[in-house]
Formats: C-alpha cells, sequence, structure tokens
C-alpha cells in the first residue's frame, strides 16, 4: 500500500513538472509582449559574465532563470529606447563586468548613439574596488552616480602572464610546439619559463595601446587633460566626496534618490528591465522592415562540426552563411565575430563561404573582443571589417604540436608497449616525446599552411605577400594599430557595420532594414528535434569557459591558428 503511495506521489510531482514546463513553453512561445508604462525608464543591470551573444532558449528560462547577459540584448535594447516614446531615460546599473575592452567599448558607443535621442542616460555604481573598463562605459552617460558609501578605483591597464614550465619540468610533462613564427605564442606559457623578447614586446604594445585610448576617452568625456588623468588614476581609489571633488563622478546618491531622477509632468516614472524590454520585436516600434541583412554571430573558439555553447562550429556557420547567400531577399550580409581561433581547416571552411558569399552579395565583418588568427582568417574575405580600438586581431601564424607525458609516466612507474604499422603512426601520442625529425616535419608542414594564410590575407586585404608577413609572424594587434597597418577597415561597432553594409548594397544609410539574426530562437519543438545548434545556454564561470575551450582545441585538432591565452589585461 505504502509503495502504490510512493508511485502515485512521484507521478504527480512528474505531472507538476511537466505541466510547470508546458506553462513555461507557453509563455515563452506565443506569450504577449510585456507591458510597458507609458512613462517608464529602462533599466539596465550589468555584472558578472557578458556574452557577445546569447540565444534565447525556453529550456534556459525555465531551468536558470534566463541566458546570461549579451552585448547584443544591451545593444538592441538602447537601439529600440531611443526611438520608443513610452521610454523617457535609461539608468544603467554598473558591477564588476567578466569580459574584454572592446565588448564595453560596443555598449558605450550605444549609450553615445541613444544620446542622440536627447533622452538622458546615467550609470548607476554601488561599490567598485577595480573599475577601469566598466568606469570607461560609465564615462559616456550623462552623469555618472555613485553609492554615498561607495568608493571607485581606477588602477590602470595591467596584469601578470603565468608561465607553467617549470612547475610542468618537475612534473616531467613537457609542452612541445613548433610555431610561426616568433609572436605566436600560444603556448608560451607551457614551453617557457618567461617572455622571450617578442612576447614581451607585442604584450607590451597591447597593454600601452589600450591604456592610452583609455586615457584619451575619459579625458575627453570628463574634461580633463590626460596627464590629470593619469595622475587620477596612479592615485587608483576614491571614496564619496573624493570621487566627486576629483570630477569622476557627479552624484552621490542613494536608490531611492536614483529612482527619482526619472519623472514626467512631475510624478515618477515605471521602471522596466532590460529582461522584460528585451521580449519587445523592434518592428513594433517602427524600427525595422524593407530589405533584410543578415545578422551571423560567430563566437568562441572555432572547430569542426556544429557549434556547441559559446563555440563556433564550421558547419554551422557555413550553412548559415549559405542560406544567407542563397535568400534573395537578403541584401547584405554581417558577420560578427568574437573568437580567439582554432582549428585551421575549420577556419578555412568558413574563409572560403565568407569569400563565396561575398561574389553575390556584400559581407561586412564586425569584430568584437577578440578575432584574431583563426578569427581573422574567417575575416578577411569580407567587402569591409570593423573593430573597436581595443579589440584584438591579427595573429596571422600558425601552431602544432602536443604535450608528452613520456617523462612522467617513468617517474611514477607506468609503463606501455607500442603496437604500430607505420613509421608515424603515434607521433601525436602522449605517451612519447617528438624525435629532432619529426619536430622539423611539423613545422614544415605549419609553414606549408603559413604561407597559405599570408597568400590569402594578402588577397583579401589587396596588400602584397611580404608586406602581410612583415606585420604576421604570429603578433597580435588592437584593433587600432591593425587599422593603421591595414589590417581592417574602419573603427567602430556593430551599427556602423550595419550602415556599411548598407552602402555597399545600394542602400540609404537612415533606409530601415529588418535584421535576420542567426543563431535563431530556440523553440519547443528546436529544442526537442533540431540540430545540435539548439542547444541549452546555460552560463558557466568565465574561467571554466576558458578552460574548456582550451581543453577543448588541444583535443579536437593537431595544428592551429590560435591566439595567446593571457592577453586580457584588466
Amino acid at each position: 500500500m505504502k509503495k502504490g503511495r510512493y508511485v502515485l506521489i512521484l507521478l504527480l510531482i512528474f505531472f507538476l513538472l511537466f505541466l510547470a514546463a508546458v506553462v513555461s513553453f507557453l509563455m515563452f512561445e506565443v506569450g504577449r509582449p510585456p507591458a510597458v508604462g507609458a512613462s517608464s525608464y529602462l533599466e539596465i543591470r550589468l555584472q558578472g559574465p557578458l556574452v557577445e551573444f546569447a540565444e534565447a532558449n525556453w529550456l534556459a528560462s525555465l531551468v536558470a532563470g534566463g541566458g546570461p547577459q549579451s552585448v547584443h540584448d544591451v545593444w538592441n535594447a538602447l537601439r529600440m529606447a531611443a526611438v520608443d516614446g513610452r521610454i523617457t531615460g535609461v539608468l544603467l546599473r554598473l558591477g564588476p563586468l567578466a569580459c574584454d575592452w572592446a565588448k564595453c567599448a560596443e555598449i558605450r558607443e550605444a549609450v553615445l548613439d541613444f544620446k542622440k535621442s536627447g533622452k538622458k542616460i546615467y550609470a548607476a555604481i554601488e561599490e567598485a574596488p577595480e573599475f577601469d573598463k566598466e568606469y570607461y562605459l560609465a564615462t559616456g552617460c550623462d552623469r555618472i552616480i555613485l553609492h554615498p558609501l561607495g568608493w571607485l578605483g581606477i588602477t590602470g591597464i595591467g596584469g601578470h602572464v603565468p608561465f607553467f614550465k617549470k612547475a610542468l619540468d618537475k612534473l616531467g610533462i613537457e609542452a612541445q610546439f613548433e610555431h610561426v613564427e616568433e609572436f605566436k605564442t600560444a603556448y608560451n606559457m607551457f614551453t617557457e619559463s618567461g617572455f622571450t623578447e617578442a612576447h614581451r614586446r607585442m604584450t607590451e604594445a597591447i597593454a600601452g595601446d589600450k591604456f592610452a585610448e583609455y586615457v584619451r576617452t575619459i579625458a575627453e568625456a570628463r574634461n580633463m587633460t590626460e596627464a590629470r588623468i593619469r595622475a587620477l588614476i596612479d592615485t587608483a581609489f576614491f571614496q564619496g566626496e573624493d570621487a566627486v571633488k576629483a570630477g569622476l563622478v557627479d552624484d552621490l546618491l542613494y536608490d531611492d534618490e536614483i529612482g527619482a531622477l526619472f519623472r514626467k509632468d512631475g510624478r515618477p516614472c515605471g521602471r522596466v528591465t532590460l529582461g522584460t524590454y528585451a521580449q519587445i520585436d523592434p518592428s513594433s516600434l517602427g524600427l525595422e522592415g524593407g530589405r533584410r541583412i543578415a545578422l551571423l554571430y560567430g563566437i568562441g573558439p572555432i572547430h569542426g562540426g556544429e557549434s556547441l555553447y559559446q563555440s563556433m562550429g564550421a558547419d554551422t556557420i557555413v550553412r548559415w552563411l549559405r542560406s544567407a547567400r542563397a535568400d534573395h531577399s537578403i541584401a547584405a550580409v554581417v558577420f560578427r565575430v568574437d573568437s580567439p581561433g582554432g582549428s585551421a581547416v575549420a577556419s578555412d571552411s568558413i574563409w572560403r563561404e565568407v569569400m563565396l558569399c561575398r561574389k553575390v552579395k556584400p559581407v561586412v565583418i564586425s569584430m568584437s573582443d577578440v578575432a584574431g588568427s583563426g578569427g581573422y582568417w574567417i575575416s578577411m574575405a569580407a567587402d569591409k571589417i570593423f573593430a573597436q580600438p581595443q579589440t584584438l586581431t591579427g595573429s596571422i601564424g600558425v601552431l602544432s604540436g602536443k604535450i608528452s607525458l613520456e617523462k612522467l609516466l617513468d617517474k611514477v612507474g607506468i609503463t606501455t608497449e607500442t603496437v604500430r604499422f607505420g613509421q608515424r603512426s603515434t607521433i601525436f601520442s602522449p605517451y612519447r616525446s617528438l624525435t629532432p625529425e619529426e619536430r622539423q616535419l611539423l613545422k614544415k608542414e605549419i609553414l606549408w599552411i603559413y604561407e597559405r594564410f599570408l597568400a590569402k590575407a594578402a588577397e583579401g586585404r589587396k596588400m602584397s605577400i611580404e608586406d602581410v608577413d612583415k606585420i604576421g609572424k604570429g603578433r597580435v594587434w588592437t584593433g587600432a594599430q591593425a587599422k593603421a597597418l591595414g589590417l581592417v577597415d574602419e573603427i567602430g561597432g556593430l551599427t556602423k557595420a550595419i550602415d556599411a553594409a548598407k552602402e555597399l548594397a545600394g542602400l540609404d544609410r537612415k533606409e530601415k532594414v529588418r535584421l535576420i539574426v542567426w543563431p535563431k530562437r530556440t523553440t519547443f519543438l528546436r529544442a526537442l528535434f533540431g540540430r545540435r545548434e539548439a542547444r541549452l545556454g546555460t552560463p558557466l564561470p568565465r574561467e571554466f569557459r576558458e578552460a574548456a575551450s582550451w581543453a577543448f582545441r588541444l583535443n579536437e585538432d593537431t595544428i592551429w591558428a590560435l591566439m595567446p591565452f593571457a592577453l586580457n589585461f584588466e
């Protein structure tokens, strides 16, 4: 009897869970757009992981309460709020962000575009002991507000680059890699015990260029000299009144006082959150219409097969590009890239499809935080390339190798027996080291790929192979440096890239277009029966994502067009 009762209870629980899933599906799929009051302000909270694009997913909303924050959602919300008569202003609540500088630059650019509407946007900060890139973003707003007991830290740009060679030597683990050429430092952390001359020169140039852009921008925004900003950065920390006196913030307000800033006809405005506002269709505000432009997001390490969460599968991207190329209603393609590279073969497959698409309609690249090595490979065939000043790009180079556990196994007493048919059949086995002859063989292979990388870059950028080689050799450049060298065409974000795509397609910059975004929204049926790209977009901590990405790259391919790991200084 008791057993039957337990079974009945379990069945009831499963039924309730199923009912909750159905209700969630109905709300997500067929629910009406959220109601927005006639006089409301948009509140955008930005803190923690910030990804380029978070796929709308009913299952993620049910299981995890929604996906991660994304640049796309913020960009889209700000462009809608600018034309939405119900929105009187925007409050940007800023906390520490887990992203690099170019994503902050993208949102800052969207903030400046929003201000052209005449509406106000305020940045609110509670406590920010290390807040450089977030403060850089805040300076685009009309006013910066700090909590009366809060403190602001602007400490500059810097960090530590770890090197694991000595630790690996003690363990008996040897990283054996060949690379082209001296600036291709993606695995130096495993093969060196400190900076090589080229590694240090490149890293200091990147950090120095980012710092110069940071100082110049906030000096202009806060109406100070660059020398004054540098002095304030060296002071580092400012509490309450000190931050106001230094000219770094405008007001010290409590939360209730911030809300009182948004009033219309003497009455307080209602509040609408980003999560709610993002559900509104831009076309309902008259923002989209007319010709169609495809907006493709290529995010994460590049590999063969289908895309996974925050990774770029060549099969997926090629399929999207082919669909956009074949669709006569699509006038142009904007390809948003946020990738440090990965498999050389997968990168070349995407490059090929970009080139074919370009023959039929314009293709414009918009670079986010990183678009280097394989990320640059997939970009260089486009009609036009846009990057933020802080984007990390270039890294035209190739590497290959493996991790040898031979000495470690000998230390702990593990022996192996070899069965081999073919002289090189165990070349990538972790159980033995590479011979000098095999290292030369790998070098020859990656030089062959590097030559093709150079040739394709030269063709895409209309440069000589010799000139590309001079700025190649694996060297990473900031977007500002890359523009000066001819690796990118313009400095600017997604809005400017879309405007350029319009012009190349013969449309007026002011003409409305409808954006067709890939990846498409994951519906209930696609989640159950769709391709692998219809996946659960549950966020992971940044450190786990990066570690998993690197492990994934090591295991999937043997020749990589890959950027260095530790270049994203805070």
